[in-house]
């Protein structure tokens, strides 16, 4: 129970993390700087990717990913939703709580594939 209430704590915690508006008028961000951003994807917050500093090790490496994930659009619904693979994932649904915008999960596909 008490680690139900921690995973959830944490979600939670994310959630409003990623959900904070960008300001008008910022200059557009990279792939690299939305999947590594503490604002936005956040993605080094629960994985190692090479390149990224203070990993978290809630999620996998995110290496070899073409490997792992041969078909990209496979990779983008993973991220855009992982409870349809798997319901009791920690991962945010991105996508469906629109925390991240098309263009933005887009964004993050393409730079995590070329790990």
């Amino acid at each position: 129970m008490k680690k139900t209430i921690s995973s959830i704590s944490a979600v939670v915690t994310l959630a409003t993390l990623f959900m904070l508006p960008m300001e008008a008028g910022a200059k557009e961000m990279t792939g690299e700087e939305v999947t590594f951003g503490r604002k936005l994807g956040n993605c080094l917050a629960c994985h190692m990717i090479p390149g990224g500093n203070l990993p978290g090790n809630v999620g996998p490496p995110l290496l070899a990913m073409k490997a792992r994930f041969p078909d990209k659009a496979v990779l983008r619904a993973q991220i855009w939703d992982a409870t349809v693979k798997n319901p009791q994932t920690i991962m945010p649904p991105f996508g469906k709580h629109q925390a991240l915008t098309e263009k933005q999960i887009d964004q993050i596909t393409d730079f995590i594939y070329t790990k």
